[in-house]
């Protein structure tokens, strides 16, 4: 799940580097270099590596497109700088290629999030099945697929390219008939324009070499801190009582994590005090509460992880919340694209059918706009390529998915591709205009649609593996239209995009169930108690379950309390719609306050050192700090993953930490 900001503010120096109407394109094919390729394997396994790691621990995935645009910049920099001291030229760096790779590294991680593996290919295995409890209504052991290399990557391959095809459909309705802002892919624009213009060197050099200090900042912290790290999950800084072992016992502490500090540092202030603001409200208040009616609302004595108990509580109130966040949002976003469509339609029947513009400034922007235009429309793939394209895909996987998950018969895969396109639209559309990729709302949507549809008969595999078909469709629809919008401000080919995307894509479809392999077998992916909890394994799982029996099997009062968080989430959507900009910026978004619900406070504290660090840099400074922060946040989550892997490479050999560092309250003796 991504969460991303409503609006992307351009300042300062991303505004450089505008393109000319006189600036030269380079042919589409020349925008495709075997260096990009090379590239952009490298920065695919750092960025699923990342990816994965922020899915299994906390499920908050900041935008990267920047941060794989910059380190695309530096690498390809790096590469012409050593070969020109052995006296090789090479050929000269452009902001198109710089783009194509960008692009094609996004393609490759994004299938980290979208592929499920923190979420629901994860939800299907045995230890999440055992986790809920086996003798838990719903839950039956015939409901279980574990991960394995070769259906992961088969899958992988089968539903991943579907949605590059519609994208093809979509691009020029969103991007020249609705001139849709998707912020964070014109932000990367701005960003490599201006670092391939001539006055950002100076600027983008500095970035470089400060994304460069604190990523080594951030690896070496992770270095000296798994010295401490002992055996097992309570040593070391990751279990640091920093503000006393009563707060820590409700997982109010400080973790030193790099990772959330950066998440801070990118994501928006009122993500982070969201967050914030439902730990406090969920450990400091009402799990409290609701312990201490252990006996009365459920029985005594239940495991830390049953769902008859408080487990149950915070899974429910947490899906309760995503879910009313995420049906407000997509009610919205069809309302606002079926009125923008009626008002395009009236505006074109009231056109004249001659019109001239006069302004001198106005026509200098016409003309920079023609060439961003024609640029954009040449070397277009043809729409029947498209069509042929998703049909076929469409079929062969209707006919080979029901081999994998014999619960999700072929009726229901193509009813899955018959609608796909629809909620990829709205997607599209709804990222062009917010920034928010819903793809995880629609996909926990189809979840229940199609568990509902199957029944207790394999329900709950066909809800899950139902979502394995939308998701990635939905969800390319909307990260890689940002791509579309860049492409579009820096002049390149949308022939070199789509190649660039399916190059991506097959680099993922193997590199994210790699690096997802190399978490699963190194650590205990799914322990509620250790670092990597994978925390929508379970709350996949648990929909669909729910999908298939109704709420009979939720413990007491649960119902009530989470139709109150669900209608609570959306009074609180649409009070920030209706108040002014001045209050609803201070209003939270439920979305963020939901995960803490769940996972605990410790990463909403860590996200919130990041925003109050930026926030008084914003003060003390604001140039740099819009300049340098999101250099400083990639390169500190960039160490962190890098970090993963020695550290899963020493799992793997059993080479554990010399020391373990733990705390335990003070005894006075009299």
């Amino acid at each position: 799940m991504g969460l991303e900001a409503d609006a992307a503010e351009m300042t300062g120096p991303l505004l450089a580097g505008v393109p000319s109407a006189a600036e030269a394109v380079p042919p589409w094919r020349e925008q495709l270099t075997v260096r990009g390729v090379v590239v952009s394997a490298i920065l695919g396994v750092l960025f699923c590596l990342v990816t994965h790691r922020l899915n299994l621990t906390v499920g908050i995935v900041p935008s990267l497109n920047i941060a794989a645009g910059l380190l695309a910049y530096f690498l390809v920099r790096t590469w012409t700088t050593a070969l020109g001291m052995f006296g090789v030229v090479s050929k000269p760096f452009t902001k198109q290629e710089n783009t194509v790779i960008q692009t094609c590294v996004v393609a490759c991680y994004g299938l980290a999030t979208s592929g499920g593996f923190g979420s629901y290919m994860l939800a299907m295995d045995q230890k999440t099945y055992e986790l809920i409890g086996t003798d838990y209504p719903g839950n039956r052991a015939m409901d279980v697929k574990n991960p394995s290399l070769s259906w992961m990557i088969g899958f992988m391959f089968l539903v991943s390219f579907l949605g590059i095809f519609i994208l093809v459909a979509l691009r020029k309705v969103m991007v020249l008939n609705y001139k849709l802002t998707y912020p964070r892919g014109t932000a990367t624009a701005m960003f490599i324009n201006s670092v391939h213009g001539t006055t950002g060197d100076e600027l983008v050099e500095k970035q470089v070499s400060c994304l460069g200090k604190y990523l080594s900042v951030s690896f070496l912290w992770n270095c000296f801190k798994w010295f401490f790290s002992g055996v097992g999950d309570s040593c070391g800084f990751d279990n640091f009582p920093s503000l006393g072992l009563a707060a820590f016992k409700n997982t109010f502490y400080f973790d030193f994590s790099p990772t959330y500090i950066g998440c801070g540092l990118i994501c928006p202030h009122i993500v982070n005090c969201s967050a914030l603001l439902g730990a406090t409200i969920s450990w400091g208040f009402l799990w409290p509460y609701i312990s201490s009616k252990a006996g009365e609302w459920y029985p005594a004595n239940l495991g830390s992880n049953d769902f008859k108990g408080l487990y149950g509580y915070k899974v429910f109130i947490s899906i309760s919340l995503i879910l009313g966040d995420g049906i407000y949002n997509l009610i919205k976003i069809i309302y606002a694209t079926i009125k923008k469509i009626r008002n395009a339609r009236a505006k074109q029947e009231r056109l004249p059918l001659i019109w001239v513009q006069d302004d001198d400034k106005l026509s200098k922007v016409s003309v920079k706009e023609k060439l961003l235009n024609e640029v954009f429309l040449t070397d277009s793939i043809p729409s029947w390529l498209a069509r042929s394209g998703y049909v076929g895909l469409a079929a062969i996987s209707t006919a080979i998915v029901p081999m994998m998950f014999p619960q999700l018969k072929w009726y229901l895969v193509l009813s899955a591709y018959v609608f796909a396109p629809l909620l990829a639209f709205c997607n599209s559309y709804g990222t062009g205009l917010t920034d928010w990729n819903l793809a995880s709302t629609y996909g926990k949507i189809g979840v229940f649609i199609f568990a509902s549809w199957v029944g207790r008969h394999g329900g709950v595999i066909a809800g899950l593996a139902s979502c394995g078909v939308l998701m990635p469709i939905v969800s390319t629809a909307g990260d890689l239209m940002h791509d579309f919008k860049t492409g579009y401000q820096t002049l390149s080919s949308p022939k070199s995009m789509f190649v660039s995307q399916m190059i991506g894509t097959a680099l993922g479809c193997v590199i994210a169930p790699l690096t997802f392999w190399l978490y699963w077998t190194s650590f205990d992916v799914g322990n509620p108690n250790g670092m990597f909890k994978a925390p929508y394994a379970i709350i996949f799982r648990e929909m669909s379950i729910i999908g298939v029996e109704g709420f009979s099997v939720l413990p007491q009062h649960c119902l009530a309390i989470c139709s109150f968080f669900f209608f609570a989430a959306i009074a609180i959507k649409l009070m920030r719609d209706v108040t002014p900009n001045c209050v609803s910026n201070f209003i939270p978004l439920p979305m963020a306050m939901a995960i803490p619900f769940y996972i605990g406070a410790n990463f909403a504290i860590d996200m919130f050192v990041g925003t109050v660090i930026l926030f008084v840099w914003e003060r003390v400074n604001r140039k740099e700090s819009e300049e340098f922060a999101g250099a400083v946040a990639s390169g500190l989550i960039c160490g962190d993953g890098i970090w993963s892997v020695p550290s899963a490479v020493m799992s793997i050999l059993r080479i554990d930490p010399p020391m373990c560092m733990y705390f335990k309250p003070s005894f006075t003796y009299g």
